[in-house]
């Protein structure tokens, strides 16, 4: 009788009291506030197709009278005239990104998966420790990071640029959370009953069923190893990511204005792609981690 009475409160639909006037006005307010956050990209966008002129116009205006793609050009012919070719700062980047955020991904489920749903003794000592780590700002550990690639006679190489980003437990924190609500303990048990191993368990149960989180890590992640410019450790030419030689274009005075707004909007493409894939995922997470 009790389920029964579950199943029919379930069914029922959920009627709002909210006004249809207090529903526009909420509606109404999300758009000031989405306009709001989207300011700063459409005005990088828009910075990006004026000529150098209107750039530089006092009053200042807002919107281009004479867009044009110059700038764009300009980087282009900018990259050009480098040792290297632009086509390797894509590879370096994209080799970088790609690569970190896969393994990261796994690394993170993978360390995520024993610590929300698995006995064993300092586990609960493993998890503060995990949270703590949070606290430590990449600055800190700076020197210490330098010293340890140096060591490894990582300078130069790929590694120097992936193996300290692996490192970090926002990504273990982010699984553990959802982890913990998202998989039943009794789904794993029968899982285990069926004589199911536990990477079985891991890769065919564990993450289908925490799908929008490690999306959500992906957006994280990429955006983190996209961003870095590697200054500190990478000083061949040919294994600097394309974030290092843009930053360094963009540096070259009030000449180069338009072609720092160029460069600050194709630095935000593959971010912004990325999200847009995986924004319905982000939003599901948020809600079960409590993260904001």
């Amino acid at each position: 009788m009790a389920l029964k009475l579950f199943r029919k409160r379930a069914k029922s639909k959920v009627k709002l009291s909210r006004s249809f006037g207090g529903t526009l006005m909420i509606f109404l307010f999300l758009i000031i506030v989405g306009a709001f956050m989207a300011l700063p990209i459409v005005y990088s966008v828009i910075q990006s197709i004026k000529p150098f002129d209107e750039i530089f116009a006092y009053p200042p205006k807002f919107f281009v009278k004479r867009p044009t793609f110059d700038n764009y050009i300009q980087v282009y012919l900018l990259c050009q005239n480098l040792w290297v070719p632009l086509s390797r700062y894509l590879f370096n980047s994209f080799f970088i990104a790609g690569v970190g955020t896969f393994v990261y991904v796994i690394i993170a489920s993978m360390a995520a998966f024993p610590l929300s749903k698995h006995k064993f003794p300092a586990k609960t000592a493993i998890s503060l420790l995990i949270i703590w780590a949070l606290l430590f700002r990449p600055e800190v550990t700076g020197v210490a990071q330098y010293m340890i690639i140096s060591k490894l006679s990582m300078i130069d190489t790929y590694w120097s640029m992936l193996l300290p980003p692996l490192a970090g437990t926002f990504g273990v924190f982010l699984m553990m959370q959802f982890m913990q609500t998202a998989i039943p303990d009794s789904v794993l048990e029968a899982a285990r009953i069926d004589g199911a191993s536990e990477y079985k368990i891991f890769f065919r149960i564990a993450m289908p069923s925490v799908k929008p989180a490690w999306l959500t890590l992906i957006i994280f992640t990429f955006q983190s190893f996209w961003n870095a410019t590697g200054v500190s450790y990478i000083y061949d030419e040919s294994l600097k990511p394309l974030p290092s030689v843009l930053s360094s274009i963009s540096s070259g005075g009030l000449a180069r204005a338009g072609a720092s707004s160029a460069v600050a909007v194709i630095l935000l493409v593959p971010p912004i792609v990325i999200f847009i894939i995986s924004q319905s995922s982000m939003t599901e997470t948020m809600a079960h981690t409590g993260l904001k």
